[in-house]
């Protein structure tokens, strides 16, 4: 396997800016971070995670699929890439390859933690040799402790965050993004589409790693926020109604309330969502597909009420789009990236919070 754990070839390191592609939300402009055209013998790339580091700098992540965009259980080879940007989106590094197996060694689905407290970046991620353990999954993390500069090997945390019992079940770790906590804690998503959604974490920086066994239902992937008063609460796809589920848990897992969260429409995929504070603003921001049955007209939508309510929301694109992520950037704007026309482009863009209530 092959690790590009530092950034170490000139030419590779000098930042570089897409061309503006004029974007039909309110005359945002769009970079187009990933597409098939920039590297050979790639079918496509799919699944986007966004972090910003302790030092401002923002990270972006995906699977780099080849020679189909089949998922991991059906593809021999899925690289993890990355590209960075030092000034809130406006310019990025060229791409580099951050996961790199032998051929029939696959890993997928990158999500990220950013541990503030310590300055250390997870990044998650799912993997299968299908090879010889074909259809068994492995949940796997790295970290980087120089704001993704350079990585470590990647550790093999199934045995912490999953059953023995669970051995052959399709399961793996939410990409996207997870968060820490108020008190430090880190905490991330774990979809069984046998049993349910599990929230997994850390009380020790990631030096271990604990799973809170009581299951999410109905759910599939899922994104976990704290909210104002401690309280967990987990967004999550469902594969109907046409709308998302949200699960509450004021005992830091060991229970959960469920329910349908029927203003939030949505076609059974990935979705994000995040805290926004900043000086006399803290709400939450949620941005999905908004639509009952096809992967298409992404919204952001406000909730002042901690998930309570949420606005009717604002388009960002009435076309095709699928999976996205959400950050603040260190200006105070926020940055969104995510799939579009079909999984043939994946799109960059940032507005500030004005933006969304103008």
């Amino acid at each position: 396997m092959k690790y590009f754990l530092s950034f170490f070839l000139l030419a590779a390191s000098v930042l570089k800016a897409q061309t503006p592609i004029p974007g039909s939300a309110g005359g945002l402009h769009q970079l187009d971070l990933f597409n098939v055209k920039m590297k050979s013998n790639v079918a496509c790339y799919r699944i986007p995670a966004l972090v910003v580091a302790s030092n401002g700098d923002l990270i972006a992540a995906i699977d780099e699929r080849g020679p189909s965009c089949a998922d991991l259980k059906a593809n021999d080879n899925i690289n993890i890439v990355m590209r960075k940007s030092r000034d809130n989106g406006k310019t990025w590094t060229d791409i580099r390859t951050l996961v790199d197996y032998p051929l029939g060694n696959s890993a997928s689905d990158p999500s990220f933690i950013n541990d503030s407290k310590i300055g250390t970046i997870f990044m998650f991620y799912n993997y299968m040799d299908l090879n010889k353990e074909k259809d068994i999954y492995y949940l796997h993390v790295l970290k980087s402790t120089d704001n993704g500069e350079s990585w470590s090997e990647p550790e093999d945390i199934t045995p912490q965050i999953s059953k023995p019992e669970w051995h052959g079940d399709f399961k793996f770790i939410t990409s996207g993004k997870g968060i820490q906590t108020s008190s430090g804690v880190l905490l991330h998503t774990l979809v069984n589409l046998k049993h349910g959604v599990f929230v997994f974490g850390s009380n020790d920086h990631g030096m271990t790693w604990f799973l809170r066994d009581t299951p999410l239902k109905p759910a599939d992937e899922s994104k976990i926020i704290e909210l104002r008063d401690g309280s967990w609460m987990v967004n999550s796809r469902v594969n109907s109604p046409g709308m998302r589920y949200v699960h509450t848990s004021k005992d830091e897992g060991k229970s959960w309330t469920s329910k349908p969260e029927p203003a939030l429409t949505d076609p059974a995929c990935n979705a994000a969502i995040i805290r926004y504070k900043l000086k006399s603003i803290n709400c939450l921001l949620f941005v999905n597909a908004d639509s009952k049955d096809s992967r298409k007209n992404l919204t952001i939508k406000i909730s002042y009420d901690e998930g309570k309510t949420w606005t009717k929301g604002k388009t960002i694109y009435s076309g095709s789009a699928a999976y996205s992520d959400l950050v603040v950037m260190k200006n105070g704007d926020i940055g969104l990236l995510f799939e579009k026309n079909e999984y043939s482009k994946n799109v960059f863009l940032s507005f500030p919070f004005h933006w969304m209530i103008d």
